[in-house]
């Protein structure tokens, strides 16, 4: 008898709580985050995205972009798309912007996120998205060795990522990835925020990609944009604030959680 009661008493708090389980499940089953790193960077350098987002449960998982073409970046991303179990939120940084353009015309993917990002129209390059517009001064420092484009010290301290700590700029120079120089000439087919939600943070002290060149950009695709104090490097830099516009994307509203969820 006692044993018969306890289970009734289980069942009727499990079928009380079913609403609140419900919820929980729905909290606990957001996209996919695909992060698509840039040039002269890997995916090592989402790192602590990565960290903000999996403390709100979301999933999150990088792209090891081999930055040959654009061709390859894409195929590389797509293989990530493939894999994830549900819909997709892909974010790129840099570069990986204009991988992200061609990527997200994936049927999976729910919204877009540029971050300090390229974002080329339909036929235009990432180069000819940059005309116009001031060079900066770390493009200035770039090196082709072989066809592939890479950073000298100095510029990774200095221009790329200025705004964290000496050893971590060391860190970034150390596990730099070249891009092949020829794929910031290789044309984007279907640019992808013609047809989905993108939300845009740009970094107003880029020393990289022109912050100018960041805000014409947020607007020309319609995006929600965010900006940040930060260099190109936002990502580290800012990593809590970057994942503010990702969760944003991927509808998750942190301030909705039960305050016993949320991260300390």
């Amino acid at each position: 008898m006692f044993r018969t009661t306890l289970l009734a008493a289980a069942l009727a708090l499990a079928g009380a709580a079913t609403p609140a389980f419900a919820a929980l499940t729905a909290r606990e089953a957001p996209p996919t985050v695909i992060l698509v790193h840039g040039a002269f960077a890997d995916g090592s350098s989402w790192s602590r995205v990565i960290k903000a987002l999996r403390a709100w449960h979301v999933p999150a998982v990088a792209v090891q972009n081999p930055l040959s073409s654009l061709a390859d970046d894409v195929a590389a991303t797509r293989r990530a798309i493939a894999a994830a179990p549900g819909k997709v939120v892909l974010v790129g940084h840099s570069w990986g912007g204009t991988v992200i353009t061609e990527a997200g015309n994936d049927p999976k993917v729910q919204a877009l996120v540029y971050v300090a990002a390229f974002a080329p129209d339909a036929g235009q390059t990432s180069a000819q998205q940059g005309e116009g517009f001031p060079v900066g001064p770390g493009l200035q420092q770039l090196q082709d060795r072989d066809g592939y484009l890479s950073l000298p010290a100095a510029a990774f301290a200095e221009d790329f990522a200025p705004d964290v700590r000496r050893k971590v700029a060391d860190v970034l120079y150390a596990t730099q990835a070249p891009l092949k120089a020829s794929a910031l000439g290789e044309a984007v087919t279907t640019a992808a925020w013609h047809t989905r939600p993108s939300w845009y943070v740009v970094s107003r002290d880029d020393r990289m990609l022109s912050p100018q060149l960041q805000m014409a950009t947020a607007r020309r695709i319609g995006a929600q944009v965010q900006t940040l104090g930060a260099s190109h490097v936002s990502l580290l830099s800012h990593p809590a604030q970057v994942a503010d516009s990702i969760l944003e994307a991927a509808g998750v509203k942190p301030a909705e959680l039960p305050l016993a969820e949320q991260p300390g």
